[in-house]
């Protein structure tokens, strides 16, 4: 046992018990390149992880280097609460042209504090004051984040089961999961049944609901299981929320910026929100949280919602120099092939793997439920999820030199987040060692075999 793992697990001793990813990932990771890491005795993995989708252009990208590096050199102020500096201001510029066209010409920005829950405590304090409203709605497999607002919206009971004094007033909807439908049906029905749902809420006048602040929800569900939804159903959901007068708030703390394959997962739909959540990619691997939303709800007074560090000036720095590399031609392109690539040997595998339940997802924010086969059945006629399976794979994909998360119902669903940039030879080496740790892990799968030639076609 060398120096460095020694320390680690002093180091675990040391450490809340709250911890997550280091339970899982138990090594010392002490560097990384775009979407390789490497741990201290040397081991390289790949990373399909990306810091939970913060790290869109990987590990020590070369242009993120250069411009924090240059920045640091430069005598700028290192923080500055929310006042003007030519990191704020350039941000601003990259963020106006990176917002959906029609969404930006009204819109108006908070810069919250460094996390994706905090702009989620920002909406809820935002529209309750314009509108006057207390109620919230949100949906079932939902995660907003940690803090006491975004916990109570959270889907996943884990988290808050032990904690009391979550927020009064918010009413979960059926989210259009279809492949375990809440409805029991297919998946058009089940987002017309969604849409129903929410409609009579919202106009029957004994629903028990009032009328609420705001409609939060995430284009496609990520710690729920890279649930999307699709473009009809977010067209209508906008339709209704907009017909009723309830604001829209769409969570794209993970679903934004380029990894859906479009800068926006809701582009897709061509709706304009009335806020849209950003963290994570925005600060191109540097803590930065921001909201933007419509300029006639900007009701709220001055030091309504303020933080430390919602000035990152480092954050700005690379974040602004992260959107315009996106903004690149064929950069978000490249995004939706290398999806496209990955998913074909996904689907190849579930060909081969009777646990592979269903494969979902969009660009590089795809999901893979595990089922078990044998297990009985619900009363749709779905095999249940199988988690200690997804644990032991996720344990196998990190011997075999893979990083990846589970999330989803019973943490049933292996998330594959690699970074925006990963090559074509990496979803390869991903795929080969997917389908290793896969064999391994489920020995009534057949003997491992190359998967078609044809299957790799974009």
């Amino acid at each position: 046992m060398n120096s460095f793992e020694q320390r680690r697990l002093l180091l675990a001793e040391r450490e809340s018990n709250a911890r997550t990813y280091a339970r899982g990932i138990d090594r010392v990771i002490s560097r990384g390149e775009i979407a390789r890491v490497y741990d201290s005795q040397g081991r390289e993995y790949i990373d399909c992880l990306a810091c939970a989708g913060a790290l869109p252009l990987g590990h020590n990208h070369p242009l993120i280097q250069e411009k924090v590096a240059e920045f640091l050199r430069s005598g700028q102020l290192q923080q500055a609460l929310d006042i003007a500096t030519p990191a704020k201001l350039d941000f601003v510029e990259a963020l106006y042209r990176a917002l959906p066209a029609r969404f930006a010409e009204d819109a108006r920005v908070q810069f919250c504090g460094p996390s994706g829950s905090d702009c989620v405590e920002a909406a809820l304090k935002l529209f309750k004051t314009a509108t006057g409203r207390r109620s919230v709605l949100a949906f079932q497999g939902a995660y907003h984040g940690m803090t006491m607002g975004s916990l109570g919206m959270m889907g996943n009971l884990g988290p808050k089961a032990a904690v009391s004094g979550s927020p009064a007033e918010i009413q979960f909807l059926p989210f259009p999961y279809a492949y375990r439908s809440p409805f029991g049906v297919g998946s058009r029905e089940t987002e017309q049944l969604s849409l129903a749902f929410i409609e009579n809420l919202l106009s029957d006048p004994e629903s028990g609901v009032t009328k609420p602040a705001l409609l939060i929800v995430e284009p496609i569900q990520g710690e729920g299981g890279c649930i999307p939804a699709s473009a009809e159903w977010l067209r209508g959901l906008r339709e209704i929320t907009a017909r009723h007068d309830v604001p829209l708030v769409l969570d794209e703390v993970q679903s934004g910026f380029g990894r859906s394959g479009d800068m926006f997962a809701h582009e897709y739909a061509g709706i304009v929100p009335d806020a849209i959540l950003m963290s994570k990619a925005v600060g191109g691997g540097y803590p930065l949280a921001v909201m933007a939303y419509h300029r006639k709800y900007d009701r709220w007074g001055p030091g309504a919602h303020a933080g430390t560090f919602r000035g990152n000036q480092i954050a700005l720095v690379s974040g602004a120099a992260t959107l315009e590399y996106l903004q690149r031609p064929g950069v978000l392109e490249h995004v939706r092939q290398m999806g496209q690539l990955l998913r074909r040997r996904l689907d190849a595998l579930q060909q081969r793997f009777a646990c592979i339940g269903e494969i979902r997802g969009r660009g590089l924010m795809l999901g893979i439920e595990l089922i078990d086969p044998q297990g009985p059945r619900d009363s749709h006629g779905r095999p249940p999820a199988h988690g200690s399976l997804a644990k032991a794979l996720k344990r196998a994909c990190l011997e075999r030199g893979l990083i990846i998360e589970t999330g989803g119902r019973h943490g049933a669903v292996m998330r594959m987040l690699p970074p925006l940039v990963v090559s074509a030879d990496d979803i390869e080496e991903i795929s080969r060692r997917f389908e290793a740790a896969l064999s391994s892990a489920w020995p009534a799968a057949p003997v491992p075999g190359a998967i078609p030639e044809a299957a790799l076609a974009i």
